[in-house]
């Protein structure tokens, strides 16, 4: 038995938690979000520094895509993709502009399933043969049984030996492991430009450009998994972009659809071309409720040029946090930052501090996430104020203060 039913709300005398316990339980429950901003149900009020781990960057409720979701739903929910409907076209074509054009675009429902399609992807452009999938040590790609074997953290691996065949993996940062490992049997090198859930670890451009060389020289694809750094987050609208390589698949999702379930994998039209009909499908994928909030979400972001506010308020983050005395170093990049603490100075982990701030212990309420033993990770609204900021900063200032 867990505490769920207490936190969810559910009927009183309940004595079994109808969810399963992936999560354990929860430590509040959210009713109502607006902009950086969310409360619970006794109407207590919480800055989220966090997004819904990323996945929030216009902030909760914004206007647009709230509306483009009230009117999509008075209109058509589904059709499958026997048929088409009206935004994918224009969503697709937005997200390949962003992407320097000349590619093609597959829509899912998550990253994990973004991720899924650049393995298959890869898969069929190898052959038989050259199957393997060569990825980092200290990445997260996914939850299914592809993309958790793709993860780079073996000990997420042993409950569910044995895993699938055709991953390997180098060490972060480490081009001539990676140069070693990636022989004739290597279809792909999949990388995120920022380990997020590693512990928000931003790949150095050079190595990024070298392992683009390595590639190439190969006959290798270079895919990115842009799901927690991509449309803006990282102070350019994917975060490879800053390294100046041109990758053969992006996947992205997370902040497409501003918290409706979207996933997107984009391929160069030459790689693209490898699946034919049948090779891959997904039912809800692209549907127009998610389509229309994605197409309302990215011309929201282009509007608002999110690329320079998360820069800039990235920025701010940092010039605030990184004189604390508990604080190691701000890393990251944009509005994708982990604060690396000295735990042994305050006498707390990072999840405690994490614990202390949503409790409100220091004035204002704030969600932040601990995403190592030593560090919190903000990864905030990309339209968060300067007061917010501010406000954040001083709150954090109170909650690090050393002993």
């Amino acid at each position: 038995m867990n505490s769920h039913p207490d936190v969810l709300g559910d009927a009183e005398g309940e004595d079994l938690c109808p969810l399963m316990p992936t999560y354990g339980p929860p430590p509040v429950q959210f009713v109502r979000g607006a902009g950086s901003w969310l409360w619970d149900p006794a109407g207590n009020k919480y800055l989220d520094l966090l997004s819904g781990l990323a996945v929030t960057s216009l902030g909760h409720c914004h206007p647009a895509v709230a509306a483009a979701l009230t009117e999509q739903s008075r209109k058509l929910l589904h059709v499958s993709n026997l048929f088409g409907t009206e935004h994918n076209g224009e969503v697709a074509g937005l997200l390949d502009e962003l992407l320097g054009g000349g590619g093609q675009v597959f829509f899912c429902n998550s990253g994990a399933e973004a991720n899924e399609a650049a393995i298959k992807l890869a898969r069929k452009f190898g052959g038989r043969g050259r199957h393997n999938v060569l990825c980092a040590y200290g990445s997260f790609h996914g939850r299914t049984l592809a993309t958790l074997h793709a993860t780079g953290q073996p000990a997420k691996h042993e409950a569910f030996q044995p895993m699938p065949e055709g991953f390997r993996h180098a060490t972060w940062m480490d081009i001539d492991d990676f140069a070693r490992q990636l022989d004739d049997t290597v279809a792909a090198v999949l990388l995120e430009p920022v380990q997020g859930e590693g512990g928000v670890n931003p790949a150095d451009p050079g190595f990024l450009r070298e392992i683009r060389s390595l590639c190439t020289e190969r006959g290798a694809l270079l895919m990115f998994d842009e799901v927690q750094t991509g449309l803006g987050r990282c102070g350019s609208w994917f975060a490879h972009q800053q390294a100046g390589v041109h990758p053969d698949v992006v996947t992205m999702a997370k902040a497409l659809g501003n918290g409706v379930p979207i996933g997107a994998c984009w391929a160069g039209r030459g790689v693209a071309a490898v699946f034919e009909p049948g090779d891959h499908a997904t039912t809800f994928g692209g549907q127009p409720l998610a389509t229309a909030a994605a197409k309302a979400v990215l011309h929201t972001m282009m509007a608002e040029d999110v690329p320079s506010r998360a820069r800039l308020a990235g920025e701010r983050f940092r010039s605030r946090l990184e004189v604390l005395d508990a604080v190691i170093e701000v890393r990251g990049l944009g509005l994708l930052l982990a604060v690396e603490l000295d735990t042994d100075r305050i006498g707390r982990t990072s999840g405690a501090v994490a614990a202390s701030l949503l409790a409100g212990d220091h004035g204002e309420r704030m969600v932040v996430n601990a995403v190592t033993p030593t560090a919190v990770r903000l990864a905030p609204s990309l339209l968060i104020s300067v007061p917010e900021i501010d406000r954040a900063c001083d709150v954090m200032a109170a909650a690090l203060e050393v002993p």
